[in-house]
């Protein structure tokens, strides 16, 4: 789940990369960080999340990502990152029509309706 302020190792998490290539982007980007409150020392950072962090996270989780698809693997970690990643990127209303097409219509009629089941395959 991508938030206002995150740490690089929420980052990391969330693209696959390291906390140190993390960090490297946030120099190398400029982008806006502020001190963690709590941890003595100075050295640990939020980045604030905007449009260019946004914008590098959807870049970064599509490299991830792509291996396994072409793959053709049937990992279903996979399948509920992507899922997730997807749901996360609709905007409030479309979350909204699918959410509400899912419950009208249930899986079978989401797959029917993308082609992938036929309509009396399992009835």
């Amino acid at each position: 789940m991508i938030k206002e302020r995150m740490t690089p190792e929420e980052l990391s998490q969330l693209t696959g990369y390291s906390r140190q290539t993390i960090n490297k982007w946030v120099r190398k980007e400029g982008w806006k960080t502020s001190l963690r409150p709590g941890v003595q020392g100075g050295k640990a950072r939020l980045v604030h999340v905007n449009e260019k962090v946004r914008e590098f996270i959807r870049c970064a989780c599509r490299i991830t990502d792509e291996p396994q698809l072409s793959e053709g693997s049937a990992n279903p970690n996979a399948l509920n990152a992507l899922l997730l990643t997807l749901a996360n990127e609709m905007t409030p209303d479309e979350q909204k029509q699918l959410t509400t097409l899912l419950l009208r219509e249930g899986i079978s009629g989401l797959l029917q309706r993308l082609g992938i089941r036929e309509h009396n395959e399992y009835e």
